[in-house]
């Protein structure tokens, strides 16, 4: 084996266009996912910073955990 960049394979548009991008056998979806009828907003907002590196810490989807967490401190029913 030789650490050659000219062996690898040419990667052509069609790749691109078709290919898949894998991370340990899940596939990665490129782009946005798509907005539902009741779309997240986007705000500013100020954390402790210990708050925010223990949410950090869980990992991807840790935005996603503090909505969670909300919704359960103020009792509110899914949307």
């Amino acid at each position: 084996m030789t650490d050659d960049p000219d062996d690898a394979p040419e990667l052509l548009d069609e790749f691109f266009r078709t290919g898949e991008i894998r991370i340990g056998g899940k596939i990665v979806r490129r782009g946005r996912p798509p907005l539902g009828a009741q779309p997240k907003s986007s705000v500013t907002l100020r954390l402790d910073a210990d708050v925010l590196e223990s949410y950090r810490a869980l990992g991807a989807g840790w935005q996603s955990q503090i909505n969670a967490d909300l919704r359960r401190v103020r009792k509110l029913k899914k949307a």
